[in-house]
C-alpha cells in the first residue's frame, strides 16, 4: 500500500469540513417528483414521497472525492413492499463509480432488506445484504458511508457492516479518481423489490414518505476541478482529517464481525453459482 500513499499524499490538504450546520436547503437541490420531496423545518428536514404516479428524489450541489458521509433517516412504514429508498454516492458516465445504500421495503411485521453494492468504473455485481437489528421506520437512524484511499466502510448507527479494501495490487478497481454526487430517491420498483418481485406494491396505501435529517460531511469538495484539500504534499492534521487515513479498530472490527454474523443475508462472495468461472479476486481477502 505504500505506493498508494505516495500518489494519494499530494490530494491532501487541509480539509474543508462541509455542512457541519446541515441544512437541507443549501446543501441539496430537489431533482424529480413534481412536488413529492419537500424540505420542511427550515431546512433541517426532507421528505421524499412516492404514489403511483411518481416517486421522487434529491441530489447533493457538492462533488465530493472521498470523504466521511452521514445521514439519518426513516424509512417507510408499515407495509412498504415494491418500495425501495435508495441513498447513496454516484459519479456520472458509462464508467461510474457509484456506492450504494437501497432499502428494499417489505410487508409489514417482516424486516426491510438493506442493500449495499460498490461500482468502480461501470463494475458492481458486489451485493451484500442485511436485516437490521431495530425497526427503521419508528424513528430516525445515522447511515454512513466513509470513504477514503484505502477503504470503503458502510456503517449504521457506527456499526461497521460492511469493508470494502482497495485491493488494486489484485486487479479489483477501486473508486479513486471520479468525484462523486449524493443521491437519494424513493420509488417503486415492486417488479423486483420484494420476494423477487412476487409482493407488489399496494398503492392503496400511498403515498408513501421517507425522511432525512441531520447530514453531515467531512470531506473533500470538487469544484470548477480543484480539490477543497488542496493539493500540498503536508500530511493531514491529525483530528481534523482523520477520516482520510481511518482504519477499523479493533473494537470496531468486533461490531463488524458481530454485525456480519447475525444480520447479513446475502454475500456475492458465497455465491459460487453465480460465478462458475470463480468468485471475484477480493472474495479470497474477505
Amino acid at each position: 500500500m505504500a505506493s498508494l500513499n505516495t500518489v494519494l499524499v499530494p490530494l491532501v490538504a487541509l480539509l474543508v469540513t462541509v455542512a457541519s450546520a446541515s441544512n437541507f436547503y443549501n446543501d441539496f437541490d430537489i431533482t424529480w417528483g413534481d412536488g413529492r420531496a419537500k424540505i420542511l423545518s427550515n431546512g433541517e428536514l426532507l421528505t421524499l414521497n412516492l404514489d403511483k404516479a411518481s416517486g421522487s428524489g434529491f441530489q447533493s450541489r457538492n462533488e465530493y472525492l472521498f470523504g466521511k458521509i452521514d445521514m439519518q433517516l426513516k424509512l417507510v412504514p408499515g407495509n412498504s413492499a415494491g418500495t425501495v429508498t435508495a441513498y447513496y454516492l454516484s459519479s456520472k458516465g458509462s464508467a461510474w463509480d457509484e456506492i450504494d445504500f437501497e432499502f428494499l421495503g417489505n410487508l409489514s411485521g417482516d424486516p426491510y432488506i438493506l442493500h449495499t453494492n460498490v461500482f468502480s468504473q461501470g463494475k458492481g455485481n458486489r451485493e451484500q445484504q442485511f436485516y437490521l437489528w431495530f425497526d427503521p421506520t419508528a424513528d430516525f437512524h445515522t447511515y454512513s458511508i466513509l470513504w477514503n484511499p484505502q477503504r470503503i466502510v458502510f456503517s449504521v448507527d457506527g456499526t461497521p457492516i460492511r469493508e470494502f479494501k482497495n485491493l488494486e495490487s489484485m486487479g479489483v478497481p477501486f473508486p479513486k479518481n471520479q468525484p462523486m454526487r449524493i443521491y437519494s430517491s424513493l420509488w417503486n420498483a415492486d417488479d423486483w423489490a420484494t420476494r423477487g418481485g412476487l409482493v407488489k406494491t399496494d398503492w392503496a396505501l400511498a403515498p408513501f414518505t421517507a425522511s432525512y435529517r441531520n447530514f453531515n460531511a467531512e470531506a473533500c469538495v470538487l469544484s470548477n476541478g480543484a480539490s477543497s484539500c488542496g493539493t500540498t504534499t503536508s500530511p493531514p492534521a491529525p483530528t481534523s482529517n482523520a477520516w482520510f487515513s481511518e482504519e477499523l479498530d479493533s473494537t470496531r472490527q468486533e461490531r463488524l464481525k458481530w454485525a456480519r454474523e447475525n444480520y447479513m443475508v446475502y454475500n456475492y462472495c458465497k455465491d459460487i453459482n453465480r460465478f462458475p468461472q470463480g468468485l471475484p479476486p477480493e472474495c479470497s481477502m474477505s
